[in-house]
C-alpha cells in the first residue's frame, strides 16, 4: 500500500504471492500464471472484498525481493520509498502507522463494516473417503517442474513431493507423492473408471520403491481425496532429475476423460512449497479450541518464513518478542514447535477458569 497524496488519501492492495498452506481449504499450488489469475478471482469471489491485487511471477520474484515471509506488510509512497515494513501483518499497528503518515479520520472503519460476505470454496465430491497416510511432519517440498508443453490439457490434478529431512540431509530416506484435485477445475474422482495411475523414471544411480502404483479401490463412486503415497529413495548423489508421468481420468457430472501428464522431480528443496495442512477438507477452516495449545503452535509456525521449522525473534509478533528468551528454553536462538506447545501448556495453566 502507500500514502497517495490525493484526497483518496491511501490505496490497499492485496499481493498474490506462493500459497503458504496449500491444501488449507483444498486450494493447491498453481502451475502457471493463468491459474494464479484464477486464484484471484477465486479469492475476490469468496472474501467479497474489493481491494485490487497484484499478482507476483511464477517464480516468485517480488517475493523474495522482499525478504520471503507469508503474511509481511508493506506502507510505500507513490514512489516506491519505504515508509513502514514488518514480517507479520498486524492490523492495530498498521492503523498507527496510518494515523501518523496520513492523519486520523473521524470515523475508523472496523471489520463489521465492511459488510464482507465470505462465501464458502467450491466442493464437486465428498471428501474424508480415503484415509490419509501418516506423513512425517518433518517433510519437506522438492521442487517441481510441470512439463507444459507435453500435455494437452490443464493439470486438472497437481502433483506434490515432499522428503524426508533424512533424504535431504544425506540423500536416503522417505519421499511423500501427493496428487491433488484442483477444485478451481470443477472435477473430481469417478472411482467406476480406472483409478489415477503414475510412474517414476529414477535416472542413473537412483533407486526409488515403488516406482509405479495406482491409486486405491474406493467404494464410494466419487471423491474428492488426494491420492497419496509413500516411498522410499537413494538419490545416489545424482543430481539429474527424476521424471514423474501421471495418467488419471479428469471427472466432471458430464463426462470423463483420460489425461497423462508429466513432471520432473528435482532433488532441492522448494523454498515457496510452503506447509500443507492435511486435514480433511471437510475439517478445514476449523479452528483449534480457542485459547489451547495447538491453536497457538500453529498461529506462531505459520510465521515461519524459510520453512525451516524453527521462529528466530524477528519472525515472531511484537508483542511477543519480550518473551522470547523464556521460550528459547535451549538457548539456541530460535524457537521451535517443542517450546511452543511448552510455553502455550505454561500460559494456560496459569489462566483462572472463568
Amino acid at each position: 500500500m502507500y500514502r497517495d497524496y490525493s484526497p483518496k488519501g491511501v490505496q490497499f492492495f492485496y499481493l498474490y504471492k506462493a500459497l503458504a498452506h496449500p491444501e488449507h481449504l483444498g486450494y493447491v499450488r498453481p502451475v502457471t500464471l493463468g491459474e494464479r489469475l484464477m486464484h484471484i478471482k477465486e479469492a475476490e469471489r469468496t472474501l467479497g472484498s474489493g481491494i485490487t491485487w497484484i499478482c507476483d511471477t511464477m517464480s516468485n520474484d517480488l517475493k523474495h525481493a522482499i525478504g520471503n515471509a507469508p503474511n509481511s506488510e508493506y506502507v510505500l509512497d507513490p514512489e516506491g520509498k519505504i515508509f513502514v515494513k514488518r514480517a507479520w501483518s498486524d492490523p492495530e499497528e498498521l492503523r498507527k502507522d496510518l494515523e501518523r503518515l496520513v492523519g486520523p479520520v473521524e470515523k475508523p472503519t472496523s471489520v463489521a463494516d465492511l459488510d464482507m460476505k465470505v462465501a464458502d470454496p467450491p466442493r464437486e465430491a465428498p471428501v474424508g473417503i480415503v484415509p490419509r497416510p501418516t506423513v512425517p511432519g518433518n517433510m519437506k517440498a522438492l521442487r517441481l517442474s510441470p512439463q507444459l508443453e507435453k500435455s494437452r490439457h490443464p493439470f486438472y490434478v497437481k502433483a506434490r513431493v515432499e522428503a524426508s529431512a533424512e533424504f535431504v540431509e544425506g540423500g536416503r530416506g522417505m519421499l511423500y507423492l501427493g496428487f491433488h484435485l484442483d477444485p478451481l477445475y470443477g472435477v473430481h474422482w469417478n472411482n467406476l473408471v480406472a483409478p489415477l495411475q503414475f510412474e517414476l523414471f529414477p535416472p542413473d544411480g537412483v533407486i526409488v520403491s515403488p516406482s509405479k502404483a495406482s491409486g486405491p479401490k474406493v467404494k464410494a463412486e466419487t471423491d474428492a481425496d488426494p491420492r497419496e503415497f509413500l516411498l522410499v529413495a537413494d538419490r545416489g548423489g545424482s543430481d539429474e532429475p527424476m521424471r514423474l508421468s501421471v495418467r488419471y481420468f479428469a471427472c466432471t457430472d458430464k463426462a470423463c476423460f483420460p489425461v497423462t501428464q508429466e513432471y520432473l522431480i528435482h532433488w532441492d528443496v522448494d523454498e515457496d512449497g510452503g506447509r500443507p495442512n492435511r486435514r480433511p477438507r471437510s475439517e478445514r477452516g476449523r479452528p483449534a479450541e480457542a485459547g489451547s495449545p495447538g491453536s497457538m503452535v500453529e498461529r506462531m509456525m505459520s510465521r515461519d518464513a524459510n520453512g525451516d521449522g524453527k521462529l528466530s525473534r524477528d519472525e515472531l509478533p511484537t508483542r511477543v518478542q519480550r518473551r522470547f528468551d523464556r521460550m528459547d528454553t535451549n538457548g539456541d536462538g530460535f524457537v521451535d514447535q517443542a517450546e511452543l506447545k511448552e510455553t502455550a501448556q505454561r500460559i494456560r495453566s496459569q489462566r483462572r477458569p472463568e
